[in-house]
C-alpha cells in the first residue's frame, strides 16, 4: 500500500473527492500518485470521451478497481480533427458525471492542457471552472494540472509556476507506471510511458472567484 501523507487539503475521514478528466487515462498520468497515496479518500473519477470505446473503456473500469474509485465515462466526440465542442454540452455532461454530490477537492485540467495540444482537455477545464463559479458544481477546493511541454520541446514537466509540487516516493511512481503499461496496456517506448511524470503539480484554489480570474490569465499564455 502506498503510505498516506497528512494532507490539510482532504480534512477528516471518508471525504469525497472527484477527478474530471478528458480520456481514460489522463486520471492516471497527471493525479495518479496523489491518488493513490489517499485510499482514505472516497474517489470519483469520470471523462468526458471514450465511454464507447472497446480498449480505452474496459482498462479504465479496471484501473479504477486498482485506484479503489468508482467512476463513468461520458462520450464526447474525440475525432482527431478535434472540432470544438458546443460548451453547453460539455457543461451538461460534467454536471451529470459528478452526479449532484459535493467535494472537498475536485481536480481537473489546465486551462492550456498538459502538452501542445488537445482542445478537450482546455474545454474541460473551462468548464468545470465555470461550473464551480455559476454554482453548479461543489466543492471546498479545486486544483488544476499544472504541466507543459514547450510546445512539443520535451515531454509534459510542472510548470515553474506550479502552487503545489509532489515527488512522489518509488513505490507510488512503480504503480503510476504499472497502472499505465499493464493495465492501459502502453508499450514502454510509447509516448504515454516516457511522458508519465513522477513529479505531479497543481494550481490549487480555495474559491470560485479566483480560480476563474487566474485560469483566463493561463489561458491567454503560451
Amino acid at each position: 500500500m502506498i503510505p498516506v501523507q497528512h494532507d490539510e487539503a482532504i480534512p477528516g475521514p471518508r471525504q469525497r473527492a472527484a477527478v474530471v478528466v478528458a480520456h481514460p487515462d489522463d486520471e492516471t498520468l497527471w493525479c495518479g500518485g496523489y491518488i493513490l497515496a489517499h485510499p482514505e479518500i472516497d474517489w470519483r473519477i469520470v471523462t468526458l470521451c471514450r465511454a464507447s470505446d472497446p480498449d480505452r473503456a474496459p482498462k479504465f473500469r479496471w484501473v479504477l478497481e486498482q485506484l479503489g474509485a468508482v467512476g463513468e465515462m461520458a462520450d464526447l466526440d474525440d475525432e482527431p480533427d478535434q472540432a470544438p465542442l458546443p460548451i453547453d454540452q460539455i457543461l451538461k455532461a460534467i454536471t451529470r458525471l459528478l452526479a449532484g454530490y459535493s467535494y472537498g477537492l475536485i481536480l481537473t485540467h489546465g486551462p492550456k492542457g498538459e502538452y501542445t495540444r488537445h482542445r478537450r482537455h482546455e474545454e474541460c477545464c473551462r468548464s468545470v471552472v465555470e461550473l464551480w463559479r455559476s454554482g453548479s458544481i461543489a466543492t471546498n477546493r479545486l486544483w488544476l494540472f499544472a504541466y507543459e511541454d514547450g510546445g512539443h520541446a520535451y515531454l509534459p514537466r510542472v510548470r515553474d509556476d506550479a502552487d503545489r509540487r509532489d515527488m512522489l516516493p518509488e513505490n507510488a511512481w512503480i504503480e503510476k507506471r504499472r497502472l499505465i503499461t499493464d493495465v492501459y496496456g502502453y508499450g514502454p517506448e510509447s509516448w504515454e510511458a516516457q511522458a508519465t511524470p513522477r513529479e505531479e503539480g497543481f494550481w490549487c484554489f480555495d474559491s470560485a472567484q479566483a480560480a476563474a480570474k487566474r485560469t483566463a490569465i493561463r489561458g491567454q499564455q503560451s
